[in-house]
């Protein structure tokens, strides 16, 4: 039997939902910000829990590098990153002195800031939270899934690139997700292509079809395929909202999309 989640600040989160890929290197960030992003332009409320300690990256994608975290009456206030403070983020590149600095920790150091972040982050209401977790099977994906276990996560998207060597490497993480328990709500591949920016062809430069294929085999959902484009590395190196500013963009069709397959996967039970 799980435990019930004790009242405190994830109280007011309807839906979390992890980010998880089998390797470093294939847009597994990229997917949780423009996720969060289409969620947003969809009217939800989110939240991003950047959960990857040694490569925080996400506060440079989402234009957010040197803002400071402050402490409020139920603990840590995430960094509200519109007027609206629809979206919000936390991350321990905000913790660093200097955004280069790197983080040196042994596991147990590590496993209890993320305890931290799950409990002391003071989110408010959100409609999803979306978890952001280092690369491959770690003791900070156990911290990570054991502190949320309590909250009943609504799920993992797993991501992947179209190439042998990463789609076997997501073999390793779908079974992760069946050993601890944690549903696997769809596969997104991630750089299937490259959108050219002058006549929108798209052009395989890997291969492609592999994250589908593995999602077949393993009997889970396929969400979709996001093509590389060149404006979205640009708005990603630059911290600009890709969701906002090139919404005629192939990628942009692809992101909306696999959040909409988010959004029709949330039980209806749970609004």
């Amino acid at each position: 039997m799980e435990a019930a989640a004790e009242p405190g600040n994830l109280a007011g989160v309807r839906h979390i939902i992890l980010v998880l890929s089998g390797k470093g290197g294939v847009g597994k960030s990229t997917i949780s910000t423009e996720l969060a992003l289409a969620l947003r332009h969809a009217g939800k409320k989110v939240g991003i829990l950047d959960v990857d300690l040694c490569g925080p990256s996400i506060p440079r994608m989402l234009g957010a590098q040197g803002r400071a975290v402050h402490q409020c009456d139920r603990g840590w206030a995430p960094v509200f990153l519109d007027r609206e403070q629809s979206i919000s983020l936390m991350s321990v590149g905000f913790l660093l002195e200097k955004p280069d600095e790197a983080v040196v920790w042994r596991g147990p150091k590590k496993n209890a800031l993320i305890k931290q972040f799950v409990s002391d982050v003071a989110w408010g209401e959100l409609d999803y939270l979306v978890v952001d977790t280092p690369p491959g099977t770690s003791d900070e994906h156990m911290a990570t899934i054991e502190a949320l276990r309590p909250y009943q996560p609504l799920g993992a998207l797993v991501v992947t690139t179209p190439q042998a060597v990463s789609v076997g490497d997501v073999r390793r993480e779908l079974t992760f997700c069946r050993k601890t328990g944690l549903r696997v709500m769809g596969i997104v591949e991630n750089m299937s292509g490259f959108t050219c920016p002058h006549c929108a062809e798209c052009t395989s430069v890997f291969s492609r079809g592999g994250g589908e294929e593995l999602a077949q085999l393993a009997g889970v959902p396929f969400l979709g395929s996001v093509p590389l484009d060149p404006a979205l590395m640009r708005t990603l190196e630059e911290g600009h909202h890709f969701i906002q500013e090139f919404p005629g963009s192939p990628a942009f069709a692809a992101l909306t999309s696999i959040a909409q397959k988010i959004l029709d996967a949330t039980p209806a039970c749970l609004p």
